[in-house]
């Protein structure tokens, strides 16, 4: 049966909307495209959608897609993934170190799901895998927001400590209204800095629910790091200004923290005294040195994170001591 002349000048304006597959992505969707599938044939008319960022080179990487399939596949169930029931008895300031340092960890995912949850609604949806991984990126925060909650509380204690010099560290990384930047920021450096972080807990951890718990941030949060430099290298190759855009961003959070107190002292305390095991002099003089060897590992992984973006090596050393004392 042949179609109608209605049905012909119905689609004679239509387009398709590039290709269904990653080869496909067009360079600039237009906002008519709105949440037309990628690779439909899109009828003529219709609203129009603006989306923040419309710009294959502002948010894409060809290493988008694979990591999606990894995050799918990787997805972990907080309620048989953990050993919650596994009986441990810890010395009281060992617990409480470890509930401080749980509290200090939901602070910070909470600011590392609001990232990409609200970069999430500014792309448009023709890059979907961008999109996807957004997506499943903030339910990873959201999971880890979670888990570390619960291991704070498993002994029937109270969370502990919040500083303002932490909160306002995080509060900079919200304010950021470019997504490289904020990439940047977050999963570069931020979030990077953290996989040293959970590796020292997973390294300390004085119980096998705190161990797991951290393994599994630290799986999540790898993928998070592999995106946003992924992305950053991809943005590199067309924006030949970049690499002055990121040292900037970092100036100014620096500049916006310089009257802040840093990490929160409790944190540091509690770092201290997982690594010691147990309060006495010589313990405690080895979790300092612990927590000092932390720092400088945090330091060595900012700056080669940096020289693989692009930055020279004393460049990159200079960007990484302004990387803010709170660590995400």
């Amino acid at each position: 049966m042949r179609p109608g002349r209605r049905a012909v000048d119905r689609w004679s304006g239509a387009e398709r909307a590039g290709g269904a597959s990653p080869d496909g992505v067009a360079a600039r969707p237009p906002a008519h495209w709105g949440l037309a599938a990628r690779g439909a044939l899109v009828e003529a008319g219709g609203p129009e959608m603006a989306f923040d960022f419309a710009d294959r080179d502002m948010v894409w990487s060809e290493l988008a897609p694979t990591l999606y399939a990894h995050a799918a596949a990787a997805r972990w169930d907080p309620a048989t993934a953990i050993p919650w029931d596994r009986p441990f008895t810890l010395p009281d300031a060992v617990e409480q170190a470890v509930v401080q340092i749980m509290t200090y960890l939901v602070e910070n995912e909470q600011a590392a799901l609001i990232v990409p949850a609200r970069l999430l609604a500014r792309v448009h949806p023709h890059f979907r895998e961008v999109l996807q991984l957004l997506a499943v990126q903030a339910a990873d925060e959201a999971r880890h927001v979670e888990v570390f909650t619960r291991r704070a509380l498993l002994k029937g204690g109270r969370m502990g400590t919040s500083s303002v010099g932490g909160r306002a560290s995080l509060t900079t990384l919200l304010a950021e209204p470019d997504h490289s930047l904020a990439s940047f920021l977050l999963s570069v450096l931020g979030e990077g800095s953290f996989l040293n972080l959970l590796a020292f807990l997973d390294r300390h951890a004085p119980d096998p629910v705190t161990r797991r718990v951290v393994q599994l941030a630290r799986q999540d949060e790898a993928r998070h790091v592999a995106f946003g430099i992924a992305h950053l290298e991809h943005q590199a190759t067309v924006d030949p200004g970049l690499r002055h855009r990121l040292r900037a961003a970092v100036e100014r959070r620096h500049d916006a923290l310089a009257d802040t107190a840093g990490l929160n002292q409790d944190v540091t305390d509690a770092l201290i005294v997982m690594a010691a095991g147990k309060w006495t002099p010589r313990a405690i003089a080895r979790g300092h040195r612990e927590v000092l060897r932390l720092q400088a590992q945090m330091d060595e992984g900012r700056r080669r994170r940096l020289v693989h973006l692009g930055f020279p090596h004393r460049e990159a050393a200079d960007v990484s001591a302004l990387h803010t004392r709170n660590f995400m």
